[in-house]
């Protein structure tokens, strides 16, 4: 079966999933909406409007690309179509359109799968695979650090530089390394966050934040984000347990790259990238992986309810940044 795919969104993420999906086995991009139909018409058939693509293209998958404020919108408009869902993170800005779009899903019992592509970067499954086999002995402790510049949307309206839609650098980047860390971990119980958001007309935005978790396992882990890193974009990456210790610093080692995706007039996001062959970059391997679980009648491998509990961690962590205060999750 050869599955008719609608992208919503033709901004930064989209491209990359557009380029993936002409070339899925198994899949057809039929669609694409965007307001910008310029942008949309770059990478296939462009619509304005979700419901004249609906009645026009006649998709099977319904990928959901747009900024985080738009999730809901067109996952509920998707599961009440029948059709089945990817979409990207962060999951949503808030626990209750999480929830909305969870009822959503499971009402029309469709398939749906959340964009946590770090989980396919060869480094961050390797350290899951080598913890998983007891390399570290009991994992105790573990630090993580994202850094960047703020994604610039080349003199559009930056939703990125606003907090209230984009949850800043804990919502919209570190949440890659929480959602890594549950997976790996286990359950967060508590979070404790300290952050600087620094708006000025000369400077722009310096966002970032240092997180610590708590796990139901007794480990502890810190997590740093950045939006106002001078050196281009790094991540790093330790766990420790009492048999030995994994170390990544894409500052010395090769595998993770980013490129400035370019939008508009100049600017551009930086997604970070594998310079693997074709069928091994990351961003394809998650929507290979969605469309391997569609065909064999599968539970997709990253589940809606695992990018609620990533948002959720996200959020806490945005909650005691502004309080002061630890936040426990029951």
């Amino acid at each position: 079966m050869s599955y008719r795919v609608a992208l919503i969104g033709a901004g930064t993420m989209g491209g990359v999933h557009a380029g993936h999906w002409k070339t899925m086995p198994g899949a057809e991009l039929v669609a694409v909406v965007d307001p910008r139909t310029d942008a949309a018409a770059a990478h296939g058939a462009p619509f304005s409007d979700f419901d004249t693509m609906l009645a026009q293209a006649k998709p099977d998958i319904v990928d959901v690309c747009t900024p985080t404020p738009f999730h809901r919108e067109y996952v509920e408009k998707a599961a009440a179509a029948g059709k089945a869902i990817f979409v990207e993170k962060p999951f949503a800005r808030s626990l209750s359109d999480c929830d909305a779009m969870l009822a959503a899903v499971t009402r029309a019992g469709v398939p749906a799968m959340s964009g946590h592509v770090l989980r396919y970067f060869p480094e961050y499954a390797g350290a899951k695979r080598l913890v998983d086999a007891g390399a570290v002995g009991t994992p105790v402790a573990a630090r993580t650090a994202r850094m960047a510049g703020l994604p610039d949307l080349g003199g559009r309206p930056n939703w990125y530089a606003d907090p209230a839609q984009s949850g800043g650098v804990v919502l919209d980047m570190i949440l890659h390394d929480f959602d890594w860390l549950r997976w790996t971990l286990g359950e967060v119980t508590r979070v404790y966050g300290k952050g600087l958001f620094h708006l000025t007309k000369h400077t722009g935005v310096l966002d970032y934040a240092l997180v610590t978790l708590r796990f139901a396992s007794g480990a502890v882990a810190h997590v740093t984000g950045s939006w106002a890193h001078p050196g281009g974009f790094r991540t790093t990456l330790e766990i420790a347990g009492n048999a030995g210790l994994i170390e990544h610093d894409s500052a010395r080692t090769a595998p993770l790259t980013a490129s400035l995706r370019t939008k508009g007039g100049g600017g551009g996001v930086a997604v970070p990238e594998s310079p693997m062959a074709q069928g091994q970059d990351p961003y394809y391997q998650e929507i290979a992986a969605f469309v391997h679980a569609l065909q064999a009648g599968e539970t997709p491998p990253v589940t809606l309810a695992d990018a609620r509990a990533a948002t959720r961690i996200a959020l806490a962590a945005l909650e005691s940044i502004e309080t002061g205060k630890v936040v426990t999750l029951s």
